[in-house]
């Protein structure tokens, strides 16, 4: 019997149902599942019968944010229908940063609206009832192949090794730094002032997020073929908990050293490498750099 999945949304936008429907098997991988209700796809059963209460549902995949009361469908608190299922479910998934953290709508009311089992980094009342339940797969929006990496995992049987917030550790056990086909020019302080550009680090001038932004998009590619940083757009840092910040372009530095160092680089490390690195001006790269200033 094919384990029954149940997709529903608070408060979002739609782009991780969107997301995940670019992915280039998605009809090979929900064959494995009965959809019992997805907000773009056939279930088997409609939205009102899922507001009964009464459908069933092993795998619960929610996406957008919550809040406590005053989101309402159907005349229920979208708050209470959740928990309904969540209670049932056997696996819960938090598709998006919405749903994990609590995202960019988090904006609009810090105070109220939250992640389903995060408010940024800290647990909310609901965690210690689903964490057991819980893997998290944060982005805005995710990439439509970590849902199909988890989905077909649980299909398997396979048990999906989790971080201290939910994450699977074979999507987020590195940063988007990994694999940035701009590495070198970070690690020799090569800069690049403007976007749209092959050439150049994004970090120090363009506030790229990769360093401290845990995620694959640098290994798993967007459409098999990009990511920001490789089509010249720095990192928003779009999976941690604290997106969206404040200042998206802009990396915040005293005295030229990066307030925040990169996940896992000790400051010492991290200032010794840098000196050493400014001393050096590799000719193939100031030229390239200056072709592209003309």
């Amino acid at each position: 019997m094919k384990p029954k999945l149940l997709w529903l949304q608070a408060i979002t936008c739609n782009g991780n149902t969107h997301s995940f429907l670019n992915h280039p098997d998605l009809f090979s991988i929900v064959s494995h599942f009965e959809i019992v209700h997805h907000p773009a796809l056939d279930g088997s059963y409609s939205m009102e019968d899922v507001i009964q209460g009464s459908v069933p549902c092993d795998i619960l995949i929610l996406e957008g944010s919550f809040i406590k009361e005053g989101f309402l469908k159907g005349g229920v608190e979208v708050s209470k229908l959740i928990q309904t299922y969540a209670h049932k479910a056997k696996y819960i998934i938090s598709a998006g940063t919405c749903a994990t953290f609590g995202g960019i709508f988090k904006q609009k009311d810090p105070d109220n609206i939250s992640g389903f089992c995060f408010d940024l980094e800290e647990k909310t009342s609901r965690y210690e009832t689903y964490a057991s339940k819980l893997i998290s797969l944060p982005g805005c929006p995710m990439h439509p192949k970590w849902m199909g990496y988890v989905l077909l995992m649980l299909a398997n049987g396979k048990e999906v090794t989790i971080d201290n917030l939910h994450r699977p550790v074979e999507l987020y056990g590195y940063t988007v730094h990994t694999g940035c086909t701009r590495n070198e020019y970070f690690e020799w302080k090569i800069n690049t002032k403007n976007f749209g550009l092959k050439e150049g680090c994004l970090f120090y001038e363009q506030g790229c997020q990769g360093p401290y932004t845990r995620g694959s998009c640098n290994k798993i590619l967007w459409n098999d073929v990009s990511s920001k940083t490789r089509s010249g757009t720095p990192c928003f840092g779009c999976t941690e908990p604290q997106f969206p910040q404040s200042s998206l372009y802009t990396t915040k530095t005293n005295m030229g050293i990066p307030a925040k160092m990169p996940l896992g680089v000790p400051r010492r490390a991290y200032l010794t490498l840098t000196g050493v690195m400014k001393s050096f001006k590799i000719k193939r790269f100031t030229e390239r750099l200056l072709e592209y200033d003309r």
